[in-house]
């Protein structure tokens, strides 16, 4: 009989800093990471000093591949002062800094250290699109590699498994992205602050300006439907279904619990982590579920002792507007064949019962992969804090969120849920 998994002690979140994501010309790894560091640091709500952090974890993919340098924990460790302590690097594609956190609680937990940072930061823009898709493709197996099953294609035959077992539509994904995009006009970190009638109306003003054919849509999901304003990229993956290449970078600062009070009055805690692995695309069983997210799932809450019910709204891995779908049944929240449902009928909206990605999710706030995991616990710690702003849940007494990140084609996942007590 598997026994309960607990920590050694607990672990506690004080501050929590993000850089703007985006495509810059103009800024490298080492001048988004300081913006994020320095907010966070200035978010400890009583101070931090910097010389009392013990060790670094830095998730990372692949800045190797795309600006050529390798070794980024030590080369970030100086950067901000922190040499000579300990700097370890996590890679698991676009879990990377979901990984990063997960050592640097199991560090504090085992009594090791008592202050650690925890960050993730990629560069994705300075390489063409083709070498940007390149360097994702190393995350999948090497027989999707092989055949040139880039993540488009992966996604785009994980939605046509999808629709034919459940009768789900293009139309159910434009749900998801319809609602990433409202979400993601009022995140000012957000990589896209458009919503999508805000980018209609924005492209017919533009015609109307330049003395062009004026498009006649009528709505959001009609322009979605035009394949000049929304091509396919692999079929059903449109345009505004897929997450955009990314620069930005993430931080936040853990302490063990009996020292938390002495940073914030108002710590969040960690009350449960999972973390599961999967197959490949090919060779999973079924390709509307990823196994290493129900495998993550299952030991978060049993850690934490919670239920899908109990998580009142969440941060899920959009790479892709179907992954949102399926991650909300891998993770409990609807049961299979009823995420899609769920979505049209505004359950996950940042006004339903169950909001998810009120940041907007990879697919509008941006996915600078090694940052992305560390900057959805940053949006459950802006909401747990109800400092979140205009997209600020309004479920009163918000105590509990989580942050599910899925690497590769699922081969990694974390699934992380904080409490604010």
């Amino acid at each position: 009989m598997q026994r309960k998994r607990k920590l050694g002690r607990g672990v506690a979140v004080v501050g929590a800093g993000m850089s703007k994501f985006g495509m810059y010309k103009d800024k490298d790894s080492k001048d988004l990471f300081v913006e994020a560091f320095s907010e966070m640091l200035s978010s400890v709500d009583k101070g931090a000093d910097p010389n009392d952090i013990d060790a670094l974890y830095l998730g990372n993919f692949t800045n190797d591949f795309w600006v050529h340098s390798a070794h980024w924990g030590p080369v970030i460790s100086d950067l901000v002062g922190l040499i000579p302590k300990p700097a370890t690097r996590t890679e698991g594609a676009c879990a990377a800094s979901a990984l990063a956190f997960r050592e640097g609680v199991f560090a504090i937990a085992s009594g090791f250290y008592d202050v650690v940072l925890v960050s993730g930061v990629e560069e994705m823009s300075k390489r063409p699109t083709e070498e940007v898709a390149e360097g994702l493709a190393m995350a999948t197996s090497s027989y999707e590699a092989e055949v040139g099953f880039t993540f488009p294609g992966v996604f785009g035959a994980v939605a046509t498994a999808y629709f034919e077992k459940y009768g789900a539509t293009r139309e159910h994904l434009m749900n998801v992205t319809i609602k990433s995009h409202n979400n993601a006009r009022l995140n000012p970190k957000a990589q896209f602050n458009l919503s999508i009638r805000d980018t209609m109306n924005s492209k017919i003003a533009r015609a109307e300006k330049k003395g062009e054919p004026v498009p006649t849509w009528r709505d959001e999901k009609e322009f979605l439907r035009d394949p000049k304003a929304n091509p396919v990229v692999a079929w059903p993956m449109h345009l505004y279904d897929c997450c955009p290449i990314s620069d930005g970078a993430a931080c936040m600062l853990l302490v063990a619990e009996e020292i938390a009070k002495n940073f914030t009055d108002n710590p969040l805690y960690v009350v449960g982590i999972g973390q599961g692995s999967g197959r490949a695309l090919h060779a999973a069983d079924d390709n509307t579920y990823f196994e290493a997210t129900r495998y993550a799932a299952k030991e978060a809450y049993e850690m934490s002792g919670l239920k899908p019910e109990d998580i009142q709204f969440a941060e899920v891995h959009d790479c892709f507007s179907i992954a949102e779908i399926i991650h909300l049944e891998d993770l409990g929240f609807f049961k299979p064949g009823e995420g899609y449902k769920a979505v049209e009928e505004g359950l996950t909206r940042l006004d339903g019962p169950k909001p998810i990605n009120t940041s907007g999710g990879l697919k509008c706030k941006g996915h600078p992969v090694g940052a992305t995991g560390v900057s959805q616990l940053f949006e459950v710690w802006k909401q747990l804090r109800g400092e979140a702003g205009e997209r600020q849940v309004p479920i009163k007494n918000l105590r509990i969120g989580a942050a599910h990140n899925l690497g590769g084609t699922g081969g990694t996942c974390s699934l992380t849920i904080l409490e604010r007590r």
